[in-house]
């Protein structure tokens, strides 16, 4: 991914949850990106270039033990 998508999709990510905290950084793979709010990742972006269209993938993993701390 290059700065003009990440910058994109940060501020998508920023509008779309209204949290102006929602960080994107590049990843090493070039492909990927790391989501944070604060200091704590909540997931990875995927560019996935397919059949000519251009999208991103968003995975979350949630662990039950973050389930607990919201209990």
């Amino acid at each position: 991914m290059n700065k003009t998508e990440i910058a994109k999709l940060q501020g998508y990510l920023r509008r779309k949850f209204a949290n102006a905290n929602i960080r994107v950084v590049a990843m090493k793979t070039g492909d990927s990106a790391e989501v944070f709010i604060g200091d704590e990742s909540i997931g990875v972006l995927a560019d996935d270039k397919e059949d000519g269209d251009d999208s991103f993938t968003f995975r979350m993993a949630i662990l039950d033990i973050d389930l607990e701390e919201d209990a």
